[in-house]
């Protein structure tokens, strides 16, 4: 069987008369004859031309779907490239392959909706005066701090894992944009509770507090958008 080194396979993705090619668990398999990637991206996600073997394994689907199509080669693997990961992590992760991928998205959304939440209420306590509201928003702070660091552990972990914890420009502005969300957080946070009444009236320090409050939306907005360049790379390859 034919060998296809990671770099012929990069250059196979059905365009200029070549195949589309993908890569599972060294097998090389032609897509050219697939409607699903006629694009050569799969869902927004996947694209032609690389080892799919970690996203095929948290897909769906089962990759039986592939054996529909023709084996072209075997891939062969540059030296070192491949994580070492301890037996027992090993184990659990073919034992339950959705951990490769998916506790990040599932996690994530939790602070995001805390600290969307938050301001939405405080306003909401500014523009009826009802101290439920604020109470609630002060709870969803508290939920953002508890879920943040959460978000942050899974984030790593799939980046040590799926990445190789190599340099990426999105990982790296979501890892500052994240501890400067819950530096923010806590300040917020530790500030109401030293200052029950900071809201009942407008003034210097309670505006402050509101712009620190309110500054977290476009900080979570650009964690959350360079977290979906990551995850539907359209356009990218």
């Amino acid at each position: 069987m034919k060998e296809i080194d990671l770099q012929t396979l990069s250059e196979c993705k059905g365009k200029d008369g070549r195949p589309l090619l993908v890569a599972y668990e060294g097998k090389v398999y032609d897509l050219s004859m697939s409607k699903l990637w006629s694009t050569g991206l799969h869902l927004n996600r996947h694209c032609a031309g690389k080892d799919l073997t970690s996203d095929i394994h948290a897909a769906p689907h089962t990759p039986d779907v592939l054996q529909r199509f023709p084996q072209v080669g075997v891939l062969k693997k540059a030296l070192n490239t491949e994580r070492k990961i301890p037996e027992a992590l090993s184990k659990i992760l073919t034992q339950f392959p959705m951990l490769r991928r998916h506790p990040h998205p599932m996690v994530v959304h939790f602070p995001i909706a805390f600290m969307f939440s938050a301001p939405v209420f405080t306003l909401l306590y500014l523009l009826t005066r009802i101290e439920s509201l604020e109470v609630t928003a002060v709870y969803c702070l508290g939920g953002g701090c508890m879920f943040t660091p959460l978000a942050m552990l899974t984030g790593w972990f799939t980046w040590w894992l799926n990445y190789l914890g190599k340099t990426m420009r999105a990982v790296t502005i979501k890892i500052w944009l994240s501890f400067s969300l819950l530096l923010i957080q806590m300040m917020v946070l530790s500030w109401r509770v030293l200052n029950p009444t900071i809201l009942r009236s407008l003034h210097g320090e309670s505006i402050l507090y509101l712009l620190l409050l309110f500054s977290v939306i476009p900080v979570v907005t650009i964690i959350g958008w360079y977290g979906s360049t990551l995850t539907f790379p359209v356009g990218k390859e």
